[in-house]
């Protein structure tokens, strides 16, 4: 499976993602922020991912499954 998201992001790009957290067991959406260490990704099962920094947590997240990228 490819990852559905194809748009490449420039360093320093705020934008806002959705997606669907396990651990929470709900729809969330975070501020986040694209920088050098981010990335899209496809786990060893084939599943999309995403890592981003997470601007309110300060720390790096991953999302996993469907995601979208909004306001970005």
């Amino acid at each position: 499976m490819k990852s559905p998201f194809n748009q490449k992001f420039d360093i320093d790009v705020y934008f806002t993602i959705k997606y669907y957290a396990h651990k929470h067991s709900k729809t969330i959406t975070r501020r986040a922020k694209w920088d050098s260490l981010c990335k899209t990704w496809n786990s060893k099962k084939g599943i999309p991912c995403m890592t981003y920094f997470d601007v309110d947590a300060n720390g790096y997240r991953t999302a996993t499954g469907q995601y979208e990228v909004l306001n970005a």
